[in-house]
């Protein structure tokens, strides 16, 4: 079997969809004891511009669903403010919750307020 170098083995990756990629990582784990995605990064997306996505973004409730009490919980945990500040911060839809904040942070704060009931919007 002749040896892939490095370049032969990206180029490998590019022609590859998602669902191949994770049966490769699976079988890494299972041959080599170690988890290639902890220490590797995924090979880009073919035609997908690495700059494309904002460094910074707002996130905002547009709407506190059923669950009002738990997602007023929610925020109060999220940014340190009393009673009072989050619920008019719940109470007025499209105001942003956070600004400026990394996209990793949006998603955790995004899904956190999914969880109590919230429908959430990055901006």
């Amino acid at each position: 079997m002749a040896k892939l170098n490095k370049d032969d083995f990206i180029s490998s990756l590019k022609e590859m969809n998602l669902l191949e990629i994770k049966e490769l990582v699976d079988a890494m784990k299972e041959e080599f004891g170690v988890d290639p995605s902890a220490v590797a990064v995924a090979a880009p997306v073919q035609g997908a511009a690495e700059d494309d996505t904002p460094k910074t973004v707002s996130i905002s409730i547009t709407d506190a669903g059923a669950a009002k009490v738990a997602v007023i919980k929610v925020v109060r945990e999220i940014t340190g403010l009393g009673l009072k500040e989050s619920k008019d911060l719940v109470d007025n839809a499209g105001t942003p919750i956070k600004e400026n904040i990394s996209m990793e942070e949006a998603n955790q704060i995004k899904a956190q307020l999914e969880e109590a009931g919230a429908t959430v919007e990055i901006k």
